[in-house]
């Protein structure tokens, strides 16, 4: 801010210099002095070259230093969201607000409030000399500044307008891309390409008419300037050479206004842009506050440590909706002693995976409590919470790194002797040791030159390392072929005889075994027990096991 004041100041010294220079000293034969006074001129220049220099310089670095420090809080806000908002938001949207849209509030400072506030300055700056020096002669020079002004204004107007839509389409496309390019292998596999790049190209076009707009509004606004600009010229040339005539102005006064108008139109071309500059970067910065305001997150307000947790888990007649009052889980209620090994079946969507994504509160429920070691969920320490309970889902995620990187998740208190030895425990030690660099073999993006079943072996040692005291297997053996799962199996047993297990398989030797069987049909509980006793019910557990395990039983 202080060199945007300097700079305003500096502004008008030149003109005036060379005002001085025609008038006193070419007039008058004094060379000497004219000398002097081109030296400090010149040396006028070296100095406002160098102010803005520094001027660019450091609004620049600070632009920079703020889209850092806010491309942090963002990331440490998104990280901390629960699921549902991620489960209603496109990945490609949040890395636009992540990225795109903090560049735009970079522009804020780079080319927005503090170069308007100088050019402001400067213009009143050179609008006071003006006026000092012959205020006639400014008032007819500024005549055309009415017509500057609403022209001004229509493209501002315009350019905004198009500028919304150009951040629009491109949060469209990043989204588009981000999600067909994860999901390819489903676009040709039922040869969908023709198609897609037809709605690509579609999207792809509303960002190319959003910007053409905009261009255009630039192509007419600026030759305007330009022609008013020489209105203001021949107004001051042809009011100011009648004055000159009768010793009334001065020749010097003339040059300099000359020199004055020139500084003043500079600026006004693209004050306005700045300010679209400045609403896009407001636009943006809306965008990713509405992401740093969220409160869709989960309240960590709990003290417990779940240090001695032992595992005892009681569902309290719990009611669960993604969405509104469209409630998964419909008075769900339960007791699991620790130690105990429960299975939970039920067919596609009655609600399976929402017991375990609530328990590990991923989500909120909307009634009753959950509580584990009868202490409420809420009252422990989330980050406590989740590394009490190990989870084995059925979609594996690998990131893009070592195998050792994705077992540990880049935990520096896990060792590697601590991974070889759980993968000798599932049996994988071996089959990591023959890849490429072993341990270090670099994983593709979300582990695509793995198998299925490797990944969830991976992700079996994943949760064997974390030692919890209650483990979860979301259908965890579904896709390992038979040789794997009785690498597996003998690893669950041991595993689980120790801790709470809630199981959710299709397998049945993972569900005979189990000392209680909760049976789930459209969010309800309808039948629990063992598997022995549900059986003699000849409830929903029986259809289940007549359709699904009653082959597999005569196969075994």
């Amino acid at each position: 801010m202080f060199l945007t004041v300097l700079l305003a100041l500096l502004s008008p010294v030149r003109p005036y210099l060379i005002q001085l220079s025609v008038d006193k000293y070419i007039s008058n034969d004094l060379m000497r002095m004219l000398l002097t006074v081109t030296i400090l001129q010149v040396g006028l220049l070296v100095i406002e070259t160098v102010v803005r220099f520094f001027f660019s310089y450091l609004t620049n670095l600070l632009g920079q230093s703020v889209i850092k420090d806010m491309r942090v809080a963002v990331y440490k806000k998104v990280v901390r969201l629960d699921l549902a908002f991620f489960d209603k938001t496109p990945i490609g949207t949040l890395t636009t607000r992540t990225i795109n849209d903090i560049e735009a509030i970079n522009d804020i400072f780079s080319e927005g409030i503090i170069s308007i506030v100088a050019d402001l300055l400067m213009i009143v700056a050179i609008l006071g000399v003006m006026f000092y020096e012959d205020w006639r002669l400014t008032l007819i020079s500024l005549s055309p500044f009415p017509v500057l002004i609403f022209a001004t204004y229509i493209f501002k107007e315009s350019v905004n307008k198009s500028f919304h839509r150009v951040r629009n389409a491109v949060s469209a496309l990043n989204a588009f891309v981000q999600e067909h390019l994860t999901g390819m292998v489903v676009v040709q596999a039922f040869s969908a390409e023709n198609r897609e790049y037809g709605k690509f190209r579609n999207i792809n076009k509303d960002h190319r008419k959003a910007n053409v707009d905009a261009i255009f509004a630039y192509s007419v606004f600026f030759p305007v300037v330009e022609i008013i600009l020489a209105i203001s010229l021949g107004l001051m040339v042809w009011w100011g050479a009648n004055k000159v005539l009768n010793f009334e102005v001065t020749q010097g006064v003339m040059i300099a206004f000359i020199m004055y108008l020139n500084m003043l139109f500079r600026p006004l071309r693209i004050l306005a842009d700045k300010f679209n500059t400045l609403q896009m970067g407001m636009v943006a910065s809306e965008r990713v506050f509405k992401v740093l305001d969220s409160n869709e997150y989960i309240a960590d307000n709990g003290t417990k440590t779940g240090e001695h947790m032992k595992g005892g888990i009681t569902f309290d007649h719990v009611w669960f909706a993604y969405k509104e009052e469209r409630y998964v889980l419909k008075d769900v209620d339960f007791d699991v002693k620790p130690g105990q090994t429960v299975a939970i079946v039920g067919h596609t969507g009655s609600g399976k995976t929402t017991i375990i994504s609530i328990l590990n509160r991923l989500y909120e429920v909307q009634k009753g409590t959950i509580s584990i070691d009868g202490v409420p969920l809420a009252d422990y320490r989330l980050d406590a919470l989740r590394s009490r309970i190990g989870v084995v889902l059925q979609d594996v995620f690998l990131f893009s790194g070592s195998i050792y990187e994705n077992i540990t998740l880049r935990n520096p208190a896990i060792s590697r002797e601590q991974v070889e030895q759980a993968a000798k425990l599932i049996g994988m030690h071996e089959f990591i040791l023959q890849l490429p660099g072993g341990y270090d073999y670099q994983v593709m993006e979300r582990g695509s030159t793995l198998s299925l079943g490797q990944r969830q072996l991976i992700s079996f040692i994943r949760a064997l390392l974390y030692d919890p005291a209650i483990l979860i297997l979301d259908e965890a053996t579904s896709s390992v072929d038979t040789e794997s799962e009785m690498l597996i199996q003998h690893a669950i047993d041991k595993l689980i005889a120790d801790r709470t297990a809630i199981v959710i398989a299709h397998r049945l030797s993972t569900i005979s075994k189990a000392d209680k069987i909760i049976v789930l049909d459209k969010g309800e509980i309808k039948e629990m027990g063992n598997h022995e006793e549900l059986l003699r019910l000849e409830g929903f557990y029986h259809k289940l096991y007549m359709m699904q395990f009653k082959k597999a039983e005569s196969q075994i």
